[in-house]
């Protein structure tokens, strides 16, 4: 859903892998929403309730190097097509942290919120990750903030 609209997410996502070169996607986990028909790989398609199901509580934290890939973020295309950035995981968790607490001043035992949409850089760092590399709760929102109508936030 965006915008009060259904967004057909998964056929989407099929006519991508269509189109070749991901030859290394496994599997695609497919999240019950909207109720509507999905298309279907049999072999390759799983519902996340089942891929959840018999999943631990918890999980250990893998130590990795200080420029293992964190995440790619692809940038907005305004200048031809977009380019996918690579962040690495040191240098990106550590200006997080640090931003959280020198600019927002955020202790443990807050709560933060961020109107910034996650698919953004400033998502990532103050939704994702540096309110949690903090210690802070994070209010994480979803949808359009002007949809049913401009005033949601408030």
């Amino acid at each position: 859903m965006r915008g009060g609209k259904a967004l057909p997410l998964k056929a989407i996502a099929d006519d991508a892998l269509a189109l070749g070169g991901c030859e290394a996607v496994k599997n695609v986990i497919v999240y019950r929403r909207t109720g509507g028909n999905v298309g279907w790989t049999e072999g390759r398609d799983r519902w996340l309730d089942d891929v959840c199901a018999n999943q631990p509580d918890t999980c250990e934290a893998e130590p990795v190097g200080a420029e293992h890939p964190l995440f790619v973020l692809y940038t907005s295309g305004s200048t031809g097509k977009p380019k996918g950035v690579q962040h690495s995981t040191g240098g990106y968790l550590l200006w997080a942290l640090m931003t959280m607490k020198w600019t927002f001043d955020i202790k443990p035992d807050d709560l933060f919120w961020c109107t910034a949409d996650i698919g953004w850089v400033t998502g990532h760092t103050y939704i994702a990750y540096g309110p949690l590399a903090a210690g802070a709760t994070q209010v994480v929102f979803e949808g359009v903030p002007t949809y049913p109508n401009a005033g949601r936030f408030w």
